[in-house]
């Protein structure tokens, strides 16, 4: 490795060069603001007489004559693409005013010296910066800078152009040439099959864009592999996965995600957001059979593709059903999704099935959400949940896996959920949710679905500002108790187009009211309300009643049996005494522990939290709780178990005691959801 103070402008300058931006580069993605920033400086540096010179970061290149031409030397860059490019365009914005000012010795200048290789014919050789696909497609456009020729692609060379010609006039053009000759940066120059591009890749401190995980991966994968088998499989697989793990409607790449979800099934275990990169390469260490392995990430792509763009499914049954979960967002379930979904194109299950299982997922999380319980377990749940199901049995399998679920982890009762419905604000959850609420709740045996739109809103019966002829209506008790419980609750709430025209008005003009009145609605909601003479505390629970009715039948509860012996997951402080029990085995900060004993649990458990802050056993009543010893005293145990190379605990307590102190531990650390057992059957 070399590395060298250089000025931009005589590294641009290099006759019979081009910098080549390699496939598994992430794309150009410096925007306005960087633009902006790049060029105030030049014209800071430019103006200021006491600054010879400013530095801009580094530009790392590998540099050897394995990949070169006879008449081009190659340099990779892979690192500084989002520089290189956006000084390119700088001076490509000047060329260009140069030629519309008829400056053509000033224009043939910087064309032939920072944009061209004048003398070579070959034309993929011609300009010096070789971008990948769509954007070298945008370059050659404006070098051409062809009146007759319009670009119809969409790319941030042509914005971030813009931009330049909109800043750089002929008042201020020979300002920002000579703010560019004072830029300078470090030329690190690698040579091939001595030094490590990747490692050196990773260590740089750079001051442009964050990379991203998938960024990191897709240099990871592709960064040693010859020219040409690295053009190969960029086209047969990254580029591929890259356009299937892109959410269409916001047009952002989902790729990190995506990998993130496919480590999550494939090792059972939940990267952090920021380790997916690190986890990837724990998993893959050598690129041997590099092909078979992203393979396998395409064909999961392929099912990650859909459950972020519901509409690319065909089948309009499975795809209202896919709407639904992006609807609220249970993107926590994708990890098991894809698995699912490829076991449906493979016809290991059927359509039916497929669909119950989607609206299992529904009721489940929906369920959770209405009684209040966290969704921070969520993602634990569907980390190992494929690998429990009997594909010969599989959706009774999946039902039973389910709903023996406890505590934190449970899926509610119809008695949990109707006790809770009955008086949650549902009129103030997000937006999003409010309106899956009551769509489904609409569209129950409707065989005209309603879509809900900007024209259709929530109405509350029971208005937020009543007229003062509800009070008279009602009395004074009844009001209040309408006011203070049911005003937001789902009883009171209905779908309506005209909300402006029923506003406050008592509820025998909301029924009647011409053209717009709950009888002249075609909500199958307010259908109930046409036949109404009143709308009181009565109406309002009898009303809840048939609405639950749908609930219940929409977010259902699986009915099956289960056998008073078949075991199940549950967290440490739901679980029942451990005495006289073995466990089948434990997750413990969504990691697989496959012990048997109550004993090793509690030695394996304290070992990885003294790993993970040894303060808080010497900061708390921890230690003393558990007689925590060193080498030097560990003879005071009756039976010493060590968690570290210098101290012990006492292990002569009983079961019962061992899961007292666990559960007094999680506590401390703030884990008291992360530790789940499973009891032996």
């Amino acid at each position: 490795m070399k590395a060298n103070e250089t000025k931009i402008n005589q590294f641009l300058e290099l006759n019979k060069i081009q910098f080549v931006i390699p496939v598994y580069q992430r794309n150009y993605d410096w925007s306005i603001p960087q633009c902006q920033q790049l060029l105030n400086d030049i014209l800071e540096v430019a103006e200021n007489g006491n600054i010879n010179a400013h530095f801009i970061g580094s530009i790392v290149f590998i540099h050897d004559d394995l990949y070169t031409s006879n008449t081009v030397k190659e340099l990779t860059i892979i690192d500084g693409q989002q520089r290189l490019t956006t000084l390119t365009l700088i001076y490509l914005a000047i060329y260009q005013l140069a030629q519309n000012i008829n400056d053509n010795d000033k224009a043939n200048e910087i064309l032939e010296t920072y944009l061209i290789n004048k003398h070579l014919k070959e034309e993929k050789y011609r300009i010096k910066l070789k971008l990948t696909d769509n954007n070298a497609s945008a370059l050659q456009y404006l070098i051409r800078n062809d009146a007759q020729e319009e670009f119809n692609q969409y790319s941030r060379i042509i914005d971030n152009f813009i931009y330049f010609q909109s800043r750089i006039n002929q008042d201020n053009y020979e300002v920002i040439l000579n703010g560019l000759e004072k830029l300078i940066f470090v030329e690190i120059s690698l040579e091939r099959g001595k030094d490590d591009p990747q490692r050196i890749f990773e260590s740089l401190n750079s001051t442009g864009l964050d990379l991203s995980q998938a960024d990191l991966i897709r240099n990871y994968i592709l960064m040693d592999l010859k020219p040409e088998e690295q053009q190969k499989i960029y086209q047969d697989y990254w580029v591929i996965i890259e356009n299937l793990a892109r959410d269409e409607i916001t047009n952002v790449s989902k790729v990190s995600d995506f990998i993130r979800d496919y480590l999550t099934l494939t090792e059972q275990n939940i990267p952090t957001k920021n380790k997916v990169y690190e986890e990837f390469k724990k998993k893959y260490p050598t690129k041997n059979n590099l092909e078979s392995i992203l393979s396998k990430i395409k064909t999961l792509a392929k099912y990650y593709h859909k459950l972020i763009n519901p509409h690319r499914e065909n089948d309009p049954d499975i795809k209202r059903e896919l709407e639904y979960i992006d609807r609220i967002e249970i993107n926590v379930a994708y990890p098991f999704l894809m698995q699912v979904y490829c076991d449906f194109d493979n016809n290991i299950i059927d359509k039916q099935t497929f669909i119950q299982i989607l609206l299992l997922i529904q009721s489940f999380v929906w369920r959770r959400f209405i009684v209040g319980l966290s969704t921070q377990g969520l993602n634990k749940i569907f980390m190992n949940l494929y690998e429990k199901i009997d594909t010969n049995n599989y959706l009774l399998s999946l039902q039973k896996i389910i709903i023996q679920k406890k505590g934190s982890q449970k899926f509610p009762t119809d008695e949990e959920v109707l006790e809770a419905l009955k008086y949650k604000n549902v009129y103030n959850i997000q937006s999003k949710n409010r309106l899956y609420l009551l769509e489904r709740l609409e569209n129950y045996q409707n065989f005209e679905p309603v879509i809900l739109d900007s024209k259709i809103t929530i109405e509350h019966i029971f208005p937020q500002n009543p007229d003062e002829k509800w009070l008279k209506d009602l009395g004074k008790e009844e009001y209040n108790f309408i006011k203070n419980n049911y005003l937001h609750t789902i009883a009171n709430l209905t779908l309506s187009g005209v909300n402006n025209q029923l506003k406050n008005k008592p509820f025998l003009e909301k029924r009647d009211l011409p053209e717009f009145g709950y009888k002249k609605s075609s909500f199958s909601l307010n259908k109930y309300l046409a036949d109404l003479d009143k709308w009181d505390k009565n109406e309002i629970e009898k009303r809840f009643q048939w609405l639950a009715k749908r609930f219940l039948k929409i977010w259902s509860y699986p009915v099956i049996n289960l056998r008073e012996d078949e075991g199940e997951e549950i967290n440490i402080f739901d679980a029942d005494e451990p005495k006289g029990k073995k466990l089948e085995y434990a997750i413990f900060c969504d990691q697989k522990i496959e012990v048997k004993e109550i004993a090793k649990l509690y030695k394996e458990i304290f070992t990885r939290l003294f790993n993970l802050k040894p303060e808080i056993f010497f900061n708390t009543e921890l230690g003393e709780k558990i007689m925590l010893k060193d080498e030097k005293h560990k003879h005071l145990l009756r039976q010493a178990t060590s968690i570290s190379n210098n101290f012990y605990i006492e292990a002569n307590i009983d079961s019962n005691g061992k899961f007292d102190k666990i559960r007094y531990a999680l506590s401390l650390f703030n884990l008291e959801d992360e530790l789940i057992i499973k009891y032996a059957e």
